[in-house]
């Protein structure tokens, strides 16, 4: 059977279970979400679940200078306690991340931190292009959904497919960490500078000759 990308989604929230993993599970139990749950816990992929209500106040701000100096990240990723913001392991992640912003230039840490105008205006313009290609209004309807996943995954940074493996998620790579340290992490912010981003060439002054 089909897996609904937002159930996928709703049963990593439920689990903080890998995306893959999630998919798995509700493959193997035809898409219940219940049994899918029971799935990845007798699994032990489960793992943070009891860790969700918890705070992350801690943590590092990483910087990244891109060979050339032409583009530079920073970027605030949380964790629980000062010990494991100082450990080998969580150091390693936000240099991940800060290079993955970098490489993949995304616009927001998550969907829900995405602009319900910019949505709505995303979905029209899907919806038109579908039109377009002469595809009945009720299936442009499902091409729309099947296509504003893919706009998440462009402009999310947990949604983005980690350019070291395209296999996993910046989300999936957050959680193995987090079930190795036994914290709750999150990626706070980030802001991404690129020299001339921005800038019109037309604006740029003219030198004056003789």
């Amino acid at each position: 059977m089909a897996i609904k990308a937002e159930d996928v989604k709703k049963l990593r929230e439920k689990t903080g279970a890998g995306m893959m993993d999630c998919k798995k599970a509700l493959a193997e139990t035809g898409g219940d979400m219940e049994k899918a749950v029971a799935y990845l816990r007798e699994k032990g992929l489960a793992r943070m679940v009891r860790r969700a209500d918890r705070v992350a106040a801690e943590g590092i701000v990483e910087a990244y200078i891109h060979h050339g100096s032409k583009v530079g990240v920073l970027v605030e990723v949380n964790c629980e306690t000062d010990f494991v913001a100082r450990t080998d392991d969580f150091r390693a992640l936000a240099k991940e991340i800060a290079l993955q912003v970098a490489a993949s230039k995304p616009l927001f840490v998550s969907r829900e931190d995405v602009p319900e105008e910019l949505i709505e205006n995303e979905k029209a313009i899907l919806k038109a292009q579908a039109l377009n290609e002469g595809k009945p209004e009720h299936i442009a309807e499902k091409i729309v959904e099947g296509r504003i996943v893919k706009f998440y995954q462009e402009v999310c940074l947990l949604e983005q497919p980690y350019i070291r493996d395209s296999e996993k998620t910046i989300y999936d790579l957050l959680m193995e960490v987090s079930a190795k340290t036994g914290e709750k992490m999150e990626i706070k912010r980030f802001v991404r500078f690129e020299v001339g981003e921005g800038i019109d060439p037309a604006d740029k002054p003219q030198c004056a000759i003789g």
